[in-house]
Order: structure tokens, then C-alpha cells, then sequence
């Protein structure tokens, strides 16, 4: 998501001086045609140059826009930041945030499973890693994680459930990478 946004934002900013740049040109033509022809000429290049400035101001202005909204992955890295330096409580409330603003984030609900597993919040890190499941099925780690957290909570049976799961899609991932 991340990538996309930088690389509309990038579009955006190029589309729109390509449109100024049109908008120059055909206001242009009515003056060359002037000059080299003696005639004032291109009927129509007024209202066309404006249509390109305004264009082109539309998508400035998107440009500028998209850059203001804020990265999942830059602030996954800023939480991931903050718990390596022991302010966890302050990484899992950037989490949260980052999660509010792009649920589909697996990784978010992953690293904050993993900070509330190292919290004594068992149960929410159980939550957490089954929503990160839920969007990356084929995650073996995260059954890993889970069967980490359940096996904590004393449920032994689906703790095992989740390493085999694991172990048969680590099992999968590695024949796909042979073949």
C-alpha cells in the first residue's frame, strides 16, 4: 500500500506539470500563429489551455495530498523503534493507530500480538495473531506465534493444532521454493 501511495503521489506530481506544460503550449499557439503567420489563428487553444491548467491543478493538489497521509510501514518501523528501546506501551499504542488507519496491515496486528504476548496480555495477543491469520492464512509463523500464546493459556490441544498447521504450511512453502 505503501508503494502505491508514493507511486500515485509521484504520477500525480508528473501528470500534473505534463498538463501545465500543455496548458503553456496551447496558449502559445494563438501567439506563434501571430507572429509567424500574421493572423491570429487556432481557434479554441484558449479554452483547451485552460482546461489543462485546471487539470493539472487538480492533480497538484492530489499530489500534495496523498504525501500528508501517514505510511503503515514507516510506522511499523517507528513502533518497532520505540519497543526496542523498552517504550512497548507507547508501540502498541502506535499499532493500534497504524491498525485504525489500514486493517488489512497483518504485520501491525503481528508485532503487536508479539508485544502483548511479552506484556502479560495473553489473550490479546491471542486476538491479535488470529487477525493477522485471518489476512495472511499462509503466514506459518503466525500459527507458530499463536500456538505460542495458547499453549500459555493452557490450551495445549489447539496450541498443537497451530504447530502442525505451521509445520504443514512451512512444509508447503518449502516445496513451492524447490520447484
Amino acid at each position: 500500500m505503501a508503494a502505491f501511495r508514493a507511486t500515485f503521489q509521484s504520477r500525480a506530481g508528473q501528470w500534473s506539470r505534463a498538463a501545465w506544460a500543455l496548458a503553456l503550449l496551447f496558449a502559445s499557439m494563438p501567439v506563434a500563429s501571430w507572429l509567424f503567420l500574421g493572423g491570429w489563428g487556432f481557434a479554441g487553444a484558449g479554452e483547451l489551455s485552460g482546461i489543462c491548467f485546471l487539470i493539472g491543478l487538480y492533480l497538484y493538489i492530489r499530489s500534495r495530498r496523498a504525501s500528508r497521509l501517514p505510511d503503515a510501514a514507516i510506522m511499523l518501523e517507528r513502533a518497532i523503534g520505540l519497543a526496542a528501546t523498552g517504550q512497548a506501551e507507547d508501540a502498541i499504542a502506535l499499532l493500534t493507530k497504524t491498525i485504525h488507519l489500514n486493517p488489512r496491515f497483518w504485520q501491525a496486528f503481528q508485532h503487536r500480538g508479539s508485544l502483548r504476548l511479552r506484556g502479560d496480555s495473553i489473550q490479546q495477543a491471542v486476538e491479535d495473531f488470529t487477525a493477522a491469520i485471518r489476512l495472511a492464512p499462509e503466514e506459518a509463523h503466525l500459527y507458530t506465534l499463536r500456538g505460542h500464546a495458547l499453549g500459555l493459556l493452557g490450551d495445549d490441544r489447539a496450541a498443537q493444532r497451530d504447530y502442525e498447521t505451521a509445520t504443514a504450511l512451512g512444509r508447503g512453502n518449502n516445496l513451492r521454493a524447490n520447484s
